[in-house]
């Protein structure tokens, strides 16, 4: 099948099935950077240009993308792009954990209670913020209870960019309305990425924030903690390889196996899974005489190619749904439920927790459950050590936002 043809008769260039799906994913890749290196007082979008690409392909060539995935009347493309999201989140949160592992449990054993805090502030108000959402749209829209309620839990869902969430709310309602959840997850979940993306980077702008003087105060809160990634030096220790791939593929491989755990309807997902068993992997930093730490250089390049290839993924069916599902005030609700919680979170973590800066965006992207917004806050902020922040909110607002979409369905 020739998709493109050039110079008719002579000379055709043909890219048809799979290769069309590498085309498209390296096309929106390349203008994706061009547009997030694009900089308007002193704010950019960075990789989330990249989502927006992917959203705007998604928009104009799902159709011909699915013809291109096509073998008889079987259409691979929804798999095909599950398989890029969930390799570039395997990749992207994998590394984030390795990052993160060596300061990871010091600081939290200093932050516990702040950490839990937190993320439960964030989501409890967003939970709140689509409690009211629920009850403005009863008496204002004519629609039926059990479809809005869908509806809405799937914004709630898409406004937080929570899988674990979307599933859950999609379980409760039934098979009957899951297609109302995913229609508000569609609809929420873009300013759902680029809002976080955006606070994380104007936040600091409008405080007027010394960079400097903030990542000597993540150093500071981490000096009583041991760095095992420096004990490393000392000591001879056996690569299995010079990449740190075996190494990291094995975290991988266990955390998928952890995620993969149900209690009831609850699991930690594979997302949880690979956070938490890379956090210990980057943590103890070795087995024996065996290195498990991969080098700095791989996984600063993994982190970055696995967000990539996670917003091209989610970016593409975005897209598609978006057009076929969007409505103004759907949309304006789940902008709510994306704004409110992070300004809450933002103003407790500040003036009631008294956290840094840092620690505050890095523990809001946690709570947020934002992928993107995290990779955004490392740029932002110059360093790696956000991320600590991160791994830390994440596990709880993970469990939190899976309860609630649960208990939003149940009272509504």
């Amino acid at each position: 099948m020739k998709l493109f043809e050039l110079f008719d008769g002579k000379f055709n260039l043909s890219i048809s099935g799979v290769a069309f799906l590498i085309f498209s994913i390296l096309a929106i890749a390349a203008v994706g950077y061009l547009l997030g290196k694009v900089t308007i007082k002193g704010v950019n979008l960075g990789t989330a240009g990249v989502f927006l690409i992917a959203l705007l392909f998604g928009c104009l060539f799902y159709v011909p993308l699915n013809s291109q995935l096509a073998i008889g009347e079987v259409n691979f493309t929804t798999e095909a792009l599950k398989v890029v999201e969930n390799l570039g989140l395997l990749l992207f949160v994998t590394s984030v954990g390795f990052i993160a592992g060596p300061k990871f449990f010091g600081n939290l054993k200093k932050n516990f209670k702040t950490y839990i805090l937190l993320g439960l502030v964030i989501i409890a108000s967003g939970a709140l913020v689509c409690a009211g959402c629920i009850f403005i749209a009863k008496m204002t829209m004519d629609i039926p209870a059990e479809e809005l309620t869908a509806i809405m839990t799937g914004l709630f869902s898409g406004a937080l960019t929570s899988t674990p969430a979307f599933s859950a709310a999609k379980e409760s309602v039934g098979k009957d309305y899951a297609s109302f959840v995913a229609v508000g997850n569609g609809i929420a979940y873009i300013f759902g990425v680029i809002g976080v993306v955006l606070f994380v980077q104007l936040v600091p702008k409008f405080v007027k924030a010394d960079m400097a003087a903030e990542r000597a105060k993540l150093t500071d809160g981490d000096s009583n903690a041991e760095d095992p990634v420096d004990e490393l030096t000392d000591k001879k220790l056996i690569d299995i390889d010079p990449f740190g791939i075996a190494s990291f593929a094995l975290a991988a491989i266990l955390g998928l196996l952890l995620g993969s755990i149900k209690i009831g309807s609850f699991s930690l997902t594979t997302t949880g899974g690979y956070l938490l068993v890379s956090l210990v992997f980057g943590h103890f930093a070795k087995l024996g005489k065996i290195n498990l730490m991969p080098p700095a250089a791989t996984l600063k390049v993994f982190r970055e190619f696995g967000l990539m290839l996670f917003l091209i993924g989610a970016g593409i069916a975005g897209g598609a749904k978006f057009v076929e599902c969007f409505q103004p005030i759907y949309f304006l609700y789940g902008a709510l439920m994306t704004i409110i919680p992070m300004v809450i979170g933002f103003f407790f973590a500040k003036y009631v927790l008294k956290l840094s800066l840092l620690n505050n965006l890095g523990s809001i992207t946690g709570g947020m459950t934002s992928t993107p917004a995290l990779g955004t806050l490392i740029s932002v902020a110059g360093t790696e050590d956000v991320a600590a922040a991160y791994a830390a909110t994440y596990p709880i607002a993970l469990i939190a936002v899976v309860l609630v979409s649960q208990f939003l369905v149940i009272l509504f």
